[in-house]
């Protein structure tokens, strides 16, 4: 199983967000289907941001591929994870 790290930007929020949407849906589109998302620089999560990971989440799924989350460190970001109850749904410790 071949795995691809995408380095989440500092700031994901809307424009970033969609950026980072199209690249993950490009990847699916030929033929990638694991994914490791690496957020050992991202300080801030906005709600579109997180809306992005659950719809690449819902997808990566459909295909039977995965997406793990590494280096989830900054506070803000582990706190929005844990309001949302999207650290059970991602496996973040």
């Amino acid at each position: 199983m071949k795995e691809i790290e995408i380095l989440i930007p500092e700031d994901f929020a809307v424009e970033e967000a969609s950026v980072f949407r199209e690249k993950l849906n490009k990847l699916i589109d030929r033929g990638e289907r694991h994914f490791i998302l690496n957020f050992k620089n991202c300080t801030f999560v906005d709600s579109t941001g997180l809306g992005v990971l659950v719809g690449i989440y819902k997808r990566s799924k459909e295909v039977n591929g995965s997406l793990q989350f590494s280096s989830v460190v900054a506070p803000k970001v582990i706190k929005i994870f844990k309001l949302t109850r999207l650290d059970k749904v991602f496996g973040i410790e």
